[in-house]
């Protein structure tokens, strides 16, 4: 079956996108086992044993698009380019969503590039659907079947209600006084600028500080906490509904999600990754 291709809307179709595309097409078929790698690090991807079936199609493609350029491949380095872009550009001030795939729900009803997004909205994503949104100085990529309830004042995010789902972030530095706390069925998290990804289930939360400092406590137990600070993907956790060993928080590892798309969300708000960010292998 020939992969979906994820289009950035804003971007304009040209001859040599529809010839990217079957020269990717190609590869693919030639060399369907090959492996990908983040060409940040120069390591093997993340597992993504627990994302739904069609995420991980999407990212895999995306990832392998990535990728090819690592293996020498001249037609590929324009698309690169185009596709998560060298140098995205920082979504208008008057616009929200950056691109979106499928069906994506504001409040309700069906978005489009045009739908605004802010404090007091929910965001949903239903199957092989994807949503690279921001909103002021935040922004996100909400995977398939996901739903999140964003709290706060206009186009400034003081709380996130992340219902079910997967969602990347990166948050623009707050003073103390404005930390973001994002509440899971399992866990709540203090942020005050930083990259994190986040997967929802009921009993549990999935949750990498991709850089940054979080703290972060269980939904049963207040007093299980932890501080956590990391440069490089350093300290995955997952939070359960239930004790392990006298705590709801335990280690987990590095999945389902990457450094390009960490940049491409800071990218699409004017900023770029925290400097050495990708430079050295994740930690596993």
């Amino acid at each position: 079956m020939t992969p979906k291709m994820i289009v950035v809307s804003p971007a304009p179709r040209s001859a040599w996108q529809g010839s990217f595309e079957l020269v990717y097409r190609f590869y693919s078929v030639v060399y369907p086992s090959i492996e990908t790698f983040d060409l940040n690090s120069g390591t093997s991807m993340f597992s993504h044993k627990d994302l739904p079936l069609d995420d991980q199609k999407r990212r895999d493609h995306l990832i392998k698009m990535l990728s090819l350029g690592a293996f020498g491949l001249a037609a590929y380095s324009p698309a690169n380019a185009w596709f998560w872009s060298s140098d995205p550009k920082k979504v208008e001030d008057d616009k929200s969503i950056y691109s979106l795939q499928g069906e994506v729900k504001v409040n309700g009803r069906s978005a489009d590039l045009d739908t605004r997004i802010v404090s007091g909205d929910s965001v949903v994503t239903r199957d092989d659907s994807e949503v690279i949104f921001v909103v002021g100085g935040d922004s996100f990529i909400m995977r398939s079947n996901s739903e999140m309830t964003i709290e706060g004042a206009g186009f400034f995010i003081d709380s996130l209600r992340m219902i079910s789902g997967s969602v990347l972030s990166v948050f623009a530095q707050r003073t103390p006084g404005q930390a973001i706390s994002i509440v899971s069925p399992t866990a709540t998290i203090g942020i005050r600028g930083t990259g994190v990804y986040m997967e929802m289930e009921p009993d549990v939360t999935y949750l990498c500080t991709c850089y940054g400092q979080v703290a972060v406590a269980s939904s049963e137990d207040p007093d299980d906490a932890q501080i956590i600070t990391t440069t490089n993907h350093d300290e995955p956790r997952y939070i359960t509904s239930k004790a392990v060993g006298g705590s709801r928080i335990r280690k987990a590892p590095v999945k389902n999600h990457s450094d390009s798309e960490l940049k491409l969300l800071e990218a699409i708000v004017g900023r770029k990754v925290p400097k050495g960010f990708g430079e050295k292998p994740y930690a596993k």
